[in-house]
């Protein structure tokens, strides 16, 4: 399944505060990058950081979103020049970064609910990594559901995985539906 992110020619691809975005054959699949600035910097930049000792300003996130022909979803996360070893959670969250780290709402959910037991790696898109010695790190997360749209703009990186933690830096990035 993660191989089928790659496929496919690429459709368009627009450069966004030093990212591209790339959008695959028929918006079955999408494909971020940037590099984290402090909210300082430039607080309209997609990938901010907030905690500049876990996410230093320069280190570099990319996200890949690809849903199947049968609505299944694949979220792919990459990082460069995070702390190694240090063990970090990102998810999924519902409105786009900004300077304030709240602004990026709370995590996206397949099933919205206020019970804390819905929060969980079935309901929500968790990619909790730990960098290696060089810094780099991944996660992938599939799904059977694809996103509802408007409802699912950034990933949040915490500084700590699972459930809670607070967050290190965001990166807004078009997590919309496929097709």
């Amino acid at each position: 399944m993660v191989a089928g992110i790659c496929a496919g020619a690429v459709a368009a691809v627009v450069l966004v505060g030093g990212g591209a975005v790339a959008h695959g054959d028929d918006q079955d699949s999408v494909r971020a990058d940037a590099r984290f600035a402090a909210p300082g910097d430039d607080a309209s930049h997609p990938a901010l950081t907030y905690d500049r000792k876990l996410v230093p300003a320069g280190s570099w996130i990319e996200v890949r979103r690809h849903t199947d022909r049968g609505g299944a979803t694949t979220v792919r996360l990459r990082v460069r020049g995070l702390v190694p070893g240090h063990a970090y959670g990102a998810h999924v969250h519902q409105k786009p970064c900004g300077a304030d780290p709240a602004a990026a709402g709370g995590h996206y959910q397949h099933r919205p609910s206020a019970d804390p037991a819905d929060a969980n790696p079935e309901n929500e898109v968790w990619l909790d990594f730990t960098p290696d010695p060089q810094g780099a790190g991944w996660a992938t997360a599939q799904h059977d559901w694809d996103f509802r749209p408007g409802e699912a703009s950034s990933v949040v990186i915490h500084d700590r995985p699972g459930n809670s933690g607070d967050r290190a830096a965001c990166f807004t990035v078009p997590l919309r539906p496929a097709g």
